[in-house]
């Protein structure tokens, strides 16, 4: 299975780690899909989930701000908003290689 620069698709992905884990890929695309939605339903509730050894997510709140240019409905503030962050553990921050200058 070649790889697409820089990009691993959603699909290659539960793919990669059902056959690492010795899984049938229908079972593998169930627990992906259960763990992203209960992460997500996490998060939105408020929590932190602290995957250890790993990292862990949660939401950064963002005030809302004037833009420059109106969207498409003649708005010029976006309201205040929230992105789902991530913060890796050391550990795993260093045992990530980025690609290699030459």
């Amino acid at each position: 299975m070649d790889l697409e620069q820089g990009r691993v698709s959603r699909r290659e992905f539960v793919q990669r780690f059902a056959r690492r884990g010795g899984l049938p890929l229908r079972v593998a695309q169930q627990a992906y899909d259960a763990m992203i939605d209960e992460l997500l339903d996490l998060v939105a509730q408020g929590n932190r989930v602290t995957l250890t050894g790993f990292g862990k997510f949660y939401l950064q709140e963002h005030k809302g701000h004037r833009v420059q240019f109106a969207d498409a409905d003649g708005k010029s503030e976006i309201d205040d908003y929230a992105v789902l962050k991530f913060s890796a553990t050391r550990a795993v921050n260093r045992s990530v290689k980025g690609p290699r200058s030459s």
